[in-house]
């Protein structure tokens, strides 16, 4: 018999997205099960259809190529369906892991459960963080008891666990489903504990507060996190500690504003020297350069310095300071200065030379807006 098309047999369309698609699988798979219809070999076969079906499509490989050439980029050679004779609780850990608590896995072998992640902010002025430091940070955390080297038991003497023969897990029937679950004696452990260290209570792990050295890369950002594996909490009962991540923030500087690996900076001049040029001295991450302003400089004026930014932590490219200059009206002055501001205005009556050509441009535009406003 030939084979149905796979979109056929989940009942989508061929753009479903991969939460419509797993969607469509779960509800086929529900209905389907052996375990419900255990006499039902139509049911049988449309379950291996439905797995076959969903095994293709859910990865975007073989998806694109069965869109490309059917079912021949399914036949030898290509990774097979699982079908039923393969793992049923697998597809079960991945329908109803959600509900009852987690995968049962195969073979039910215990598992420690590792401590928890730590997450530690950390502040740094903007040229620590261009150029790199090493800080002491102090962390209060769950670390290992060191009376009972982190077992739990005062004498070191572990059980195996009665209840689930030291697996960890126990089968419990949920209806017509068999699923298994976390030991609730030993809490996966598979071992129990007759004598808890004082200390620790049998936990394993004491509160405390430890000190770390962090070495924070040059270039760092808002945002980048350094991973320090192993120095997060500790985990239950000799169980592997959890990591802990510390996040950079940068505080904001008085004279810079970082983009990615460029800066920014505004450099307030003085407008004779935007009229007739000069030099300014402008300060940088590694020291003052020198920035030559050409004659006639209007202000928002954008001058790139190469080289003068930011070395990124990733990809090592130095950026840019691009630097704003913004013309600055002078203030406070005396009557000797504002004659000859008066006299050097008056120049500009008996000149035949445009020498402000936005703004002529601008009272233009301000005269025909008036017309078309009153014709």
């Amino acid at each position: 018999m030939a084979k149905r098309d796979y979109y056929e047999v989940l009942g989508v369309q061929r753009n479903v997205d991969d939460a419509e698609l797993k969607k469509a699988y779960r509800k086929l798979a529900m209905k389907f099960h052996p375990d419900r219809n255990p006499d039902d070999n139509d049911a049988q076969e449309h379950f291996k259809e439905a797995q076959e079906a969903y095994d293709v499509l859910k990865d975007p490989k073989r998806r694109s190529a069965y869109d490309q050439f059917g079912h021949a980029a399914t036949g030898p050679g290509a990774r097979g369906p699982a079908g039923f004779d393969g793992d049923v609780g697998d597809v079960f850990g991945d329908i109803f892991g959600d509900i009852f608590g987690g995968r049962g896995g195969r073979g039910g072998a215990r598992q420690q459960q590792r401590g928890s992640d730590l997450r530690f902010a950390i502040e740094l002025d903007l040229e620590e963080a261009v150029t790199g430091i090493t800080r002491e940070i102090r962390i209060p955390t769950l670390g290992e008891c060191k009376k009972c080297d982190g077992s739990g038991a005062e004498d070191g003497d572990k059980t195996s666990c009665t209840t689930c023969g030291g697996v960890g897990q126990v089968r419990m029937q949920q209806g017509i489903f068999s699923v298994q679950q976390t030991c609730p004696a030993c809490k996966g452990m598979g071992q129990v504990i007759k004598n808890p260290c004082p200390s620790c209570h049998g936990q394993g792990r004491v509160r405390e507060t430890k000190t770390l050295s962090v070495k924070i890369p040059s270039g760092v950002d808002t945002g980048d996190r350094i991973r320090l594996a192993g120095e997060g909490e500790a985990g239950m009962t000799g169980a592997p500690a959890g990591d802990l991540y510390v996040e950079v923030r940068v505080r904001a500087h008085r004279l810079f504003e970082r983009d990615g690996d460029d800066l920014y900076c505004e450099v307030p001049i003085h407008f004779t020297t935007a009229a007739i040029g000069g030099e300014l001295e402008i300060p940088t991450l590694n020291g003052q350069v020198k920035l030559k302003i050409p004659a006639e400089t209007q202000t928002g004026r954008m001058f790139r310095l190469k080289g003068k930014g930011v070395k990124s932590v990733r990809s090592h490219r130095q950026g840019d300071l691009m630097c704003k200059v913004v013309i600055e009206t002078p203030v406070r002055l005396s009557k000797a200065q504002k004659s000859l501001l008066k006299q050097f205005q008056e120049t500009y009556e008996t000149s035949k030379t445009d020498h402000n050509p936005k703004s002529s441009s601008w009272l233009g535009g301000v005269k025909e807006f008036f017309d078309r406003m009153t014709s």
